[in-house]
């Protein structure tokens, strides 16, 4: 057995941070299995930063993987999360609750596109049955996809970029707005309507 070699200058992959694999063969071919994982504090602390953010105070994935027709199989699930990330404007914690519902379905005789094709599958649920499905890989992709962009504090705003050429003053609000130079020209010209 080969293993892949560990260059430290490299993030971990998401199997080696948390990893509950089910393998298809092992389960029961006619009923659902249902499962309920969570990580532990050390796991959760490492997912955290996996992920690039402050932390996971808390991760769950629950669910069934189910037998459908003669060798498909479908998991549902809900993701459940707590996550804390910086605020994009002032760097405090954010804390941001996460539920989202999750479904794969595996099929044993789906058609993989060709290497020149690069449409996206109408259905983005379905895969190629894989001989093992590991759980904590498919909480960790859901909990990728459903972190916020970009948390905000509450009351964080944005402030007013404004630019200005070395040793000149910055533009100011009223000269920013479309326009606002057209009045002071007519002004100046003394080009107002009441004049025409």
């Amino acid at each position: 057995m080969t293993t892949r070699p560990v260059d430290p200058n490299l993030p971990p992959a998401p199997e080696e941070i948390w990893s509950k694999p089910l393998r298809l063969a092992d389960l029961p071919p006619r009923k659902p299995t249902r499962f309920d994982i969570k990580p532990d504090a050390s796991t959760r602390a490492a997912i955290a930063d996996w992920a690039g953010i402050r932390g996971v105070e808390a991760l769950r994935l629950r669910g069934t993987l189910s037998p459908t027709g003669r060798s498909d199989w479908e998991l549902a699930a809900t993701l459940e999360a707590e996550v804390v990330q910086n605020c994009v404007i002032t760097l405090a914690p954010v804390t941001t609750q996460i539920r989202e519902e999750v479904t794969r379905r595996y099929l044993a005789d789906m058609e993989m596109p060709a290497a020149e094709e690069v449409e996206m599958p109408e259905d983005d649920t379905a895969e190629p049955l894989p001989a093992v499905v590991d759980l904590a890989g498919i909480a960790l992709e859901a909990l990728e996809l459903s972190l916020p962009l970009y948390p905000r504090a509450e009351g964080a705003e944005l402030g007013e970029a404004r630019a200005a050429e070395p040793g000149t003053e910055p533009l100011t609000d009223e000269q920013l707005k479309p326009f606002a130079g057209l009045r002071d020209l007519l002004d100046k010209r003394g080009g107002g309507e009441e004049d025409r």
